[in-house]
This record gives structure tokens, C-alpha cells and sequence, in this order.
């Protein structure tokens, strides 16, 4: 018995098995540091769990160790040499410590910032040159994970079985080399089919949204998941397009099409002003009390915006307005250009860079200076590129504010604090020709959660790691409008604020799970008043740039999957993304669909009905410029920077459709965008033109 247990079969099984309980073991851990995020797990599914988890486990021990169990069955001697079995010893314990341990438990920390699992993208998308101080406060952060690895390493190095001494059933000559070699073929067969996750010839190979056949939730599908698997299954994936056609082509325009023509009159036209966008990090509406009152009722601290809730206040206001995804490289494209991101970031498609006319370049031909301001270093986490390819002439980084001021004010970790570096573009903006269309992306309020000393003491702590952040970086908008509110340029801008992502620290249970986990801050400002209002339907950061089209008076065909909320009253008024499936948010309803099926949910969060919104929009006009907000006005930060604009010239969304559609015809509405999408991908065209 004892020789069959030192066999190289048995010695393979043995090590293989350790590797499905490390696995099991970090997949506690992921459970562990995420619980809230996943939810709670029952008995009842723990069944479908574990074969889920096994069937991607398998995965990913072939992916890491399929050359391991080629060299340990190998039907020659040399396996039998000392040097020969140190080299499969240090394999085994290098490659799974570095693709199976520290991989899965990296996991369980990003996975809390992004809410999906580590896949290529990730890996050859690195681009910031802090990234080892980053990981040091990480690693600092969540310690007992580091005693956790430590331990795994350990389980791996003495359950390996080094010292034991293989003893091969088999004689030497023609049984040792048959036999090993039916073993060997026996192995690879199976190796093959724990990659494709089966060998049956409906079985295709497995991929990640494959874990929703075992739980209807994406939270605990992403449980199920395990690397190497989904790094390994997704690289080159980016530049493969595969989509499903539900539309016939003669069909598919009238469902959805991404062609606006002009607006033939708008709400407000706004001709030659100039644009500047802050896309905010993790400004969460939960932040604000303007917007999610009901969170604050029962608390001492009424939110951590004040400033820009006055600003909310007195601008046009989207109270419902949601992220089309979760990370800051989405948003990007959804702000700029009017397009989103569904299975993998558009940015990080090689498609993306195919034609396209997005905002920065329909305004630069219209006579705009384009800019695009980010206090990180040139070229850091791909804003710069892509902003580049969207239009923009100028970038404005980390080192030119340190040129201009030193290295004074860099934070450590991601770049300049965001509220001299808000300063520095105003000093920019001063010198920069009219007109102009500036984007200015914030940094602070960011993990690892820290602000300026000088601030530190003064500001809230607040209910979660972030608030403190979140506070700073309203304090330094305060600052930027108190010094520039004066300047002619700040008043004839059109000012827009929207968030890039929900913020990984959150504080109400209703913002854990979607659409609570999507709602941001989003709003319009002009100094002189003329933007005032809500909107209380849903909008989405897909619908910016066709907003500031028609509010510019832009008079040609443009290419958006957003609308124009204030004048493209029969487009759906929904928010889509994708998390495992795709998915559009309505007034009313969630629409969900993928290879499986689809379907629709009622809404029942709070925010689906916010507040009523009075007020008409007013006929098409030029509003007044008569009424310019004063410098020390814009400097207040709860007082209302201006009056309030009379009751017929504040702006709510158009009309209800008259031919308003049922859900199910927008379900299909829905499909025909992603067909559209994925059709435009493939041709790597985002145009107006076809050819």
C-alpha cells in the first residue's frame, strides 16, 4: 500500500488535491473580506456552489500547473533524477504561490474597488508609476491576508511531499514506457477537458460568465470564479468581437439607432460658451445630501457636499443620473463620447481605435481649444491616450504643475492634491483662448483615503474611509469657484460635474446592490443661471455629450448611444451597463438579458422615486446673460450662488413620449443598442458614415 501511495500517479494526485484546497482556502478568504458585497450564502445553494467552484478550481489548476502534470507523467527516467525533481518542486511551489495563492488573495482586495474579478485586463493594463508604493498600502491595509499567503506557502512547500521517494509500479522496459505513456494520454485527455470545463460536443470552453449557471446573482457568481482561470481565459479576448444578432438590419435603425440628427429647437441654446467637465472620483450620490436626503434624516452629519449641493441647487440637476460602469477608464468614453463599455472596457479594446467623432473633436472643429486636465503623471492609467484620441489637443499632467510649482504638493500615491491642482487650471484657463472645452479628472478621493495635512483636522471624518476625501475635494471646488468666479471666461463657461464611478466605501445598504451600487452625482451649472431645474428620470453619463450638443446648437449628425435629455424626448430614458449581463435601468423597471435569457424587474429602491419636478421647459431662446454670479457669491458654500431663475424659465426633461413603450418593447430597444454597439465595434466606426 505504502508503494502505491509513492507512485508518480498518486504523488500527482496528492499535489493536485492540495491545490483545490488552497484554492478553497482563498476562496474563504475572498468570502471573508467581501461578505457584504456577495451576500449571504444557505444551504440550500451550497450544492450548485460548490460544483461551480470545483468546475472553475479545475480550470485554473490546468492553466497554472498543465505543463507540471506533462513533466511529472513524462515516460522517461529522467524523472527519476534528483536535479529532475527539484526543478518540478520549485515549479509547483513558485508558480502556485505567485498564480494560485497571491493571486486569488490580491483578488479579494480589488475585488472590493471593482466589484469583478482580476482578469488581463488588468495585468497589461498597468500604467501608473506609483503602482509599488500603491501595493505597499495595500499590503500595509490587509495584513492578516499577507499571514494568510504566508501560510498557503507553507501548506504548498511541506504538503508537497519533497522528501518522498517515488517508486513506479512499472518495471523497466516495455510496461514502464507503455503504461507511462497510457497515463500520460489519459491525463492530457482530462486536462483538456477541465480547461474546456467538458469534453461533450455541446461543451464549449468555459468562460467566466459561465458562473451564472450556477446562481442567478453575479455577486456569488464571482465567488465561484478563481485565477489563474480568469486571467489566463481573457487574454487576447479584447480583440475578438462575438455578438449575437437579434435584429434584421431593415429592423435594427428603427429599434436603436447611435445617429442624432440636430435638434430642429432646444430648451436652451447656449451657442459659443465654453465647457469644462470635472469627472469626479467616486463622487457616490450617497454623499450628497441634496440628492439622497433620506440617508441623512436620522444622522448628525447631513453629507459631505455642501458646497456642491448648492451648486445642485441653483444649476440643472440630475437626480437620478447613474454610471454606465465601474471603473474610471469606463467613463472616459461614456462622458467623452458617448459610448459605453459592456463586457470589456472600450477603452481597452483594440477597436477603440478605430474612427470616431466624439465631443473634443466636433467642438474642436467648431473653433474650441481642447484640454484635458489629470494631476497624475503623463500618460498615467490611459486618460491621457484616450482623451488624445478623442479629440483633445492639450494635456495637462503632474509634471506640468510641478514645473509651474514644484514637487511640493504631490500626495504620494496617485499625483497632485486635487485642490492646487484645481487651482493650477484656473491659472491655465486664464491664458487660453476663447472658446474652449476643458475636462478636468480628480484624484483625492481615492483609496488610500488620506487628504493634506493642512485639512486633516477640519474636515469630517464622516461614516465611511472616503467621506473625509469627499469633503476635501468639495472644499476645493469651493475654492476654485471663490478665486475664478469673477474671471470673464468662468462666466461664460458651462460648468458639468459628473462622478466616473460609485465609491468603493459605502455607508447605506440600499447603495451595496444595484442600482443603488450605480447612482452618482450628476448636474449642470452656469454661472449667469441659465441652466436651473431637475430632472428627476433616469439619466446616465452616456447622455452628457448630446446634452452640450444640443445646448451649443450643434446643427450636424453626431454619433451617441446617450440622448439629449433636454431635447430627445422618444429616445428610452434608461442607464445601461453590463455586469455579467447586459442591463438597462428605466424609471420603473430592470432589464436584463444574455445568452441564457432575459428579463424584467420592478424597481423597489428609494431613488426610483425622487422628489417631483416642477417647472416647464421653456420655448427655444437665448436666456439673459444679464446676470452674472459675483465672485464672493461663488465662494459661499451653502449659500445659493445665485437667485433662483423664474418659475417659466426652469428646466425639467420633455414631455412623456406620446407613444410611450411598453417594457418588453424596450427590452427589445435595448438588444437592438447592444447589437448596434458590437456591429459598430466590429467595424471599428464610430461615425455617422458607414463606409
Amino acid at each position: 500500500m505504502k508503494r502505491l501511495l509513492h507512485t508518480p500517479l498518486a504523488l500527482l494526485l496528492r499535489r493536485i488535491a492540495l491545490l483545490y484546497v488552497v484554492l478553497m482556502l482563498c476562496r474563504a478568504a475572498f468570502y471573508a473580506v467581501n461578505a457584504p458585497l456577495v451576500g449571504p450564502l444557505t444551504w440550500a445553494e451550497a450544492g450548485q456552489l460548490l460544483a461551480g467552484a470545483l468546475r472553475f478550481d479545475t480550470a485554473s489548476v490546468v492553466y497554472a500547473d498543465g505543463l507540471f502534470i506533462l513533466l511529472s507523467l513524462l515516460p522517461l527516467h529522467v524523472r527519476e533524477r534528483r536535479w529532475y525533481r527539484n526543478l518540478l518542486f520549485g515549479y509547483y511551489v513558485v508558480v502556485n504561490t505567485l498564480l494560485v495563492a497571491a493571486a486569488n488573495l490580491a483578488d479579494a482586495v480589488y475585488f472590493r474597488y471593482t466589484q469583478k474579478r482580476f482578469t488581463a485586463e488588468e495585468v497589461f493594463f498597468v500604467g501608473n508609476d506609483n503602482s509599488l508604493q500603491l501595493v505597499g498600502k495595500f499590503m500595509g491595509e490587509n495584513w492578516p491576508l499577507l499571514l494568510v499567503a504566508a501560510a498557503l506557502v507553507v501548506l504548498l512547500v511541506f504538503g508537497y511531499g519533497h522528501r518522498v521517494r517515488e517508486e513506479s509500479m512499472l518495471r523497466r522496459g516495455a510496461a514502464y514506457y507503455i503504461g507511462s505513456t497510457v497515463i500520460l494520454a489519459l491525463a492530457a485527455g482530462l486536462s483538456i477537458a477541465g480547461m474546456r470545463g467538458g469534453m461533450t460536443r455541446a461543451t464549449r470552453p468555459i468562460t467566466l460568465s459561465d458562473a451564472m449557471l450556477y446562481t442567478s446573482q453575479s455577486s456569488k457568481a464571482n465567488l465561484l470564479l478563481s485565477n489563474p482561470f480568469c486571467i489566463l481565459r481573457t487574454v487576447g479576448s479584447a480583440g475578438k468581437v462575438s455578438y449575437r444578432k437579434y435584429f434584421p438590419a431593415e429592423e435594427l435603425n428603427a429599434r436603436f439607432t447611435p445617429v442624432h440628427a440636430p435638434a430642429d429647437s432646444a430648451a436652451v441654446r447656449l451657442e459659443g460658451r465654453n465647457v469644462m467637465i470635472f469627472i469626479m472620483e467616486s463622487m457616490s450620490a450617497e454623499h450628497s445630501a441634496h440628492l439622497r436626503p433620506d440617508l441623512y434624516a436620522d444622522l448628525p452629519e447631513k453629507g459631505f457636499t455642501p458646497f456642491l449641493d448648492s451648486l445642485m441647487r441653483h444649476g440643472l440637476c440630475f437626480r437620478q443620473m447613474y454610471a454606465n460602469g465601474t471603473r474610471s477608464i469606463q467613463a472616459m468614453p461614456s462622458v467623452l463620447g458617448s459610448i459605453p463599455s459592456f463586457r470589456t472596457p472600450f477603452v481597452l479594446m483594440p477597436q477603440s481605435l478605430g474612427r470616431s467623432r466624439q465631443l473634443p473633436a466636433i467642438l474642436a472643429d467648431r473653433g474650441y481649444g481642447t484640454l484635458f486636465f489629470c494631476g497624475s503623471e503623463h500618460g498615467s492609467m490611459g486618460f491621457g491616450a484616450y482623451a488624445r484620441s478623442a479629440g483633445v489637443e492639450r494635456l495637462i499632467s503632474r509634471e506640468d504643475y510641478e514645473a509651474a510649482h514644484g514637487t511640493g504638493d504631490f500626495d504620494g500615491y496617485w499625483g497632485i492634491w486635487d485642490e492646487p491642482f484645481l487651482q493650477y487650471a484656473g491659472e491655465v484657463l486664464d491664458s487660453v483662448p476663447e472658446p474652449f472645452f476643458a475636462t478636468l479628472f480628480t484624484l483625492s478621493a481615492h483609496h488610500p483615503f488620506v487628504v493634506p495635512d493642512a485639512y486633516a483636522a477640519t474636515l469630517p471624518a464622516g461614516y465611511t474611509k472616503i467621506h473625509r476625501g469627499v469633503a476635501y475635494d468639495d472644499e476645493a471646488f469651493r475654492r476654485f469657484f471663490a478665486r475664478y468666479g469673477g474671471e470673464a471666461w468662468f462666466r461664460r463657461t458651462i460648468f458639468v460635474f459628473v462622478a466616473d464611478h460609485v465609491s468603493s466605501e459605502k455607508f447605506a445598504p440600499e447603495t451595496r446592490t444595484y442600482p443603488g451600487n450605480m447612482h452618482i452625482l450628476g448636474f449642470l451649472y452656469t454661472p449667469d443661471g441659465a441652466l436651473q431645474g431637475e430632472i428627476g428620470e433616469v439619466t446616465q453619463q452616456l447622455d452628457i455629450m448630446p446634452t452640450l450638443l444640443g445646448l451649443l446648437g450643434c446643427d450636424e449628425a453626431y454619433f451617441a448611444f446617450g440622448r439629449d435629455v433636454l431635447n430627445e424626448p422618444a429616445r428610452p430614458r434608461w442607464s445601461v451597463s453590463y455586469d455579467g449581463g447586459f442591463r438597462a435601468l428605466t424609471g420603473d423597471t430592470v432589464l436584463t438579458f444574455d445568452d441564457n435569457g432575459s428579463q424584467i424587474t420592478p424597481r423597489t429602491d428609494r431613488a426610483a422615486t425622487p422628489p417631483a419636478v416642477s417647472g416647464a421647459v421653456p420655448a427655444a431662446k437665448t436666456p439673459s446673460a444679464g446676470t452674472m454670479v459675483a465672485p464672493e457669491q461663488a465662494g459661499k458654500p451653502s449659500d445659493a450662488p445665485v437667485a433662483d431663475a423664474p418659475a417659466e424659465k426652469r428646466l425639467s426633461a420633455p414631455g412623456a413620449n406620446p407613444t410611450e413603450r411598453s417594457a418588453e418593447e424596450l427590452l427589445g430597444d435595448f438588444q437592438a443598442l447592444v447589437q448596434q454597439y458590437y456591429m459598430h465595434i466590429e467595424k471599428k466606426n464610430y461615425t455617422t458614415h458607414d463606409d
